[in-house]
């Protein structure tokens, strides 16, 4: 699915829905492509103005990549497109980002949701990764974090492996990933008021079930659904159950 990338003040990003409906900020991973989004946006677009702000992951000078400038982007993004009254949706790194912003930003977060979120505990891809040059390690790599590796196109994994074969894309990738290591939450995760889905993968071999069990105990506000047969990206995997167990949750009052 193609989407028109929207350009304002040096952001690019999807906007998609009705443009008048409550946004719905999606957040994607370190490898995140918009495509990994796009039975979401297909989903929901009708109900809610569906924004994916292009994360600056590869763009940052790779002495300040990391979680903090991640964040910094979104606060900014979100200040210049004056959005409130959001739901924030992250996807691994996304998902942590999500977890930072909201905490700051209470006020602007009606609904969080998690899914396969780096914060409390994750798997690197595999020991040295990512490895350059070598098509068919990084093709395991990727197959390692799908429960089903036929739902991956070749495309998918070609744009990852062009990714990491260029020396400063794979210098900042090396970065964020450790500043995300570094920045564990555990301590911070019980400030966060607004209600909290995570929807997990019960095959999630990045961030098992236990960091979502740990996750479920340390948010006050939080309900945890698994989704069986399915790893690190359930709304790639999984996606009619992905978009099923979210309208339910968006659809309970909220309690803030």
């Amino acid at each position: 699915m193609e989407y028109q990338i929207h350009e304002k003040n040096g952001y690019r990003y999807v906007d998609e829905g009705e443009g008048e409906g409550e946004v719905m900020l999606l957040l994607h991973g370190l490898f995140g492509a918009l495509s990994n989004w796009g039975r979401v946006v297909e989903y929901f677009k009708q109900q809610y103005r569906v924004l994916i702000p292009m994360l600056p992951v590869y763009e940052m000078p790779v002495r300040k990549a990391g979680l903090d400038g991640l964040y910094k982007f979104t606060e900014k993004f979100v200040a210049e497109m004056g959005l409130s009254d959001m739901t924030v949706i992250g996807n691994s790194l996304g998902g942590h980002v999500g977890l930072i912003f909201t905490i700051a930003n209470q006020h602007l977060v009606k609904r969080l949701i998690l899914t396969g979120s780096s914060g409390l505990f994750e798997n690197s891809m595999g020991g040295s990764f990512p490895k350059r040059g070598n098509y068919e390690y990084i093709k395991e790599r990727v197959e390692y974090t799908f429960y089903d590796p036929s739902v991956i196109s070749k495309e998918y994994i070609d744009e990852i492996f062009e990714t990491v074969s260029s020396i400063p894309k794979c210098m900042s990738i090396v970065q964020i990933a450790k500043s995300a290591q570094r920045h564990n939450m555990a301590d911070e995760l019980h400030l966060i008021k607004v209600p909290t889905l995570l929807v997990w993968g019960l095959n999630d071999t990045i961030t098992p079930p236990v960091v979502a069990h740990d996750f479920n105990r340390l948010i006050p506000n939080s309900t945890l659904r698994f989704i069986d047969e399915c790893c690190h990206a359930p709304m790639m995997e999984q996606p009619e159950k992905f978009n099923d167990v979210l309208a339910e949750f968006l659809e309970e009052p909220s309690l803030v």
